[in-house]
């Protein structure tokens, strides 16, 4: 696959994923979880954003950190406005990325997944993506609202 199919698809994914964040009511985003030991959607947006935040800096500029970036959102409108600008910096990374640096294999910095390369990390950064969606798509249904359909990206 080519990297400019690969980021459609990154790009794809995320424009469900904010519609996803968009069907959730405020008051449930950020508090509602069904059950111990599960998360709220909104902690898992920030999961995912600080996933793919680490990720697109060591691959692009050899910044291997893992923080929490987005500790201090906490509201709706918070949360889509690090979507959008997560996803900017992603694409203003990408540019910086070679395909060469993408079959790049190094040790997991983060979470001991063993030798990788730099697009299995990306991957798997989608992969997560997607695993948390379909939590937030359950407990949309749980709270009795329908998500937005999964095949328009």
């Amino acid at each position: 696959m080519s990297k400019e199919k690969f980021m459609e698809i990154l790009e794809g994914n995320r424009r469900l994923t904010i519609r996803t964040i968009e069907a959730f009511p405020e008051d449930k985003l950020f508090d509602y979880s069904p059950v111990e030991p599960l998360r709220p959607y909104a902690a898992m947006m920030k999961e995912i954003l600080n996933v793919e935040r680490a990720f697109m800096s060591g691959i692009a500029r050899d910044d291997w950190e893992f923080k929490d970036s987005f500790s201090e959102v906490s509201t709706k409108a918070e949360l889509l406005t690090a979507c959008e600008k997560m996803s900017g910096e992603t694409r203003d990374m990408w540019s910086a990325i070679t395909e060469e640096r993408l079959a790049e294999m190094m040790e997991d910095p983060f979470f001991g997944a063993g030798q990788q390369s730099h697009i299995e990390r990306l991957q798997y950064a989608l992969e997560n993506e997607i695993h948390h969606r379909g939590q937030g798509y359950i407990y949309l249904r749980m709270l009795g609202i329908e998500p937005p359909a999964f095949y328009i990206r």
